[in-house]
């Protein structure tokens, strides 16, 4: 089958892989129908960790199963499914308890394991014709048959469940007002789902103006930190007060005031949007951080980055009783509920997805998406 096969920094190409087979009788085989490009990808895709030459890409897929396993009872071929990134084994502990980011058995020796992803497992990725699914009636997740919906349920593999799951660790109430740093498709789901859930404001900070003009069509107020401190920003429009809650949808790779938005060199200040909310969210309020933060980052700007420490206010976070909810979205805690959202017509994220292309012009998409070119905001992928 076809794949997208990381080559080295900078560089995918589509290859000839193996087909994938049933190894296990709780395995299915899915033919994949799309596959989206995610933001972690450009991670590996940028050498900014420490995957290998050969590994397939893709953690946000959906399809048709193909095949089942003897002991699959509740999918079958024909199903229209979606899988969340995290793979799950459903019956450890951290399953039984619904933190299926953190599964215990699925990646021996680490708690957490993914599609396509280095570190995180055996699990070939979904950027390819076909894919193995391992404990395939707990991590398939059902959708209405056809074609309907099709970019809207595809965001259910991570981004849609990722960005409510930063408004969930921040407990974003009715009523409150929200500040979301990052404006990729992360955060732009974390505004999203902050409106949902009820929020009267949100601001949302970046300096991509495609990614501003998406945040703005959905209601919120785009925030461009080029123009100026971005917590002064949103403190001038709100007559000196902060914001209720906050979420980091950045994650390490942060970048300063000036960096280039599209293309170029990125400044990189991996503490920033945290010290920034910190300063920006009031007293006893909470902050929601879904962005990726490593424990080891080779592209590090300095020592401690490259191990992972950052220095951020803990001072000021203890002095204003801050909260922090941190982690791994668990998809499977929120995706048949965002499923049924997106079913009844309550909820439409496919307002993110910025182009969809065939799995051959993979290598184009990661290129133009990585630097922010022709308004690449998220990308799906048709086999």
């Amino acid at each position: 089958m076809k794949a997208v096969v990381y080559q080295e920094p900078f560089k995918v190409s589509v290859e000839s892989v193996a087909d994938p087979k049933i190894s296990h009788p709780n395995d299915a085989i899915v033919r994949i129908t799309s596959s989206c490009i995610c933001g972690s990808d450009l991670h590996m895709y940028e050498g900014r960790t420490a995957a290998q030459p050969g590994i397939v890409f893709g953690h946000e897929n959906m399809g048709i199963i193909e095949e089942v396993g003897p002991a699959v009872k509740d999918r079958k071929v024909g199903d229209r499914v979606v899988m969340p990134f995290n793979v799950a084994c459903g019956f450890c502990k951290n399953c039984l308890n619904g933190f299926t980011a953190f599964c215990t058995v699925v990646n021996p020796g680490f708690a957490g394991g993914a599609y396509g992803y280095v570190a995180m497992g055996p699990w070939v990725g979904g950027q390819a014709e076909y894919m193995q699914v391992p404990f395939a009636d707990f991590n398939c997740l059902p959708l209405p048959p056809g074609t309907e919906h099709e970019a809207d349920y595809a965001l259910l593999a991570d981004i849609f469940p990722t960005g409510y799951h930063g408004a969930e660790l921040a407990g974003v109430k009715p009523g409150e007002t929200v500040a979301v740093f990052g404006a990729g498709p992360v955060g732009l789901m974390a505004a999203y789902s902050s409106l949902l859930r009820g929020a009267s404001e949100v601001c949302v900070v970046d300096h991509v103006k495609e990614r501003l003009d998406k945040a703005e069509e959905i209601g919120a107020v785009p925030i461009n930190y080029d123009e100026g401190n971005p917590v002064d920003q949103v403190k001038e429009r709100r007559s000196g007060d902060g914001v209720d809650k906050g979420i980091d949808a950045v994650g390490y790779q942060a970048t300063s005031a000036g960096s280039s938005a599209v293309g170029g060199e990125q400044d990189e200040v991996p503490n920033v949007v945290l010290n920034q909310l910190i300063e920006l969210v009031n007293p006893t309020g909470a902050l929601g951080i879904p962005g990726l933060y490593v424990p080891s980052d080779p592209g590090g700007v300095d020592e401690n980055a490259a191990r992972g420490a950052l220095l951020i206010n803990f001072g000021r976070l203890f002095e204003k009783g801050l909260r922090l909810g941190t982690g791994q979205c668990n998809v499977k805690q929120y995706n048949a509920h965002l499923r049924d959202l997106i079913t009844a017509g309550r909820a439409k994220p496919d307002f993110v997805v910025s182009h969809e292309v065939s799995l051959d012009e993979a290598p184009a998409a990661y290129e133009k998406f990585d630097r922010r070119e022709d308004g690449y905001t998220k990308v799906i992928l048709h086999p």
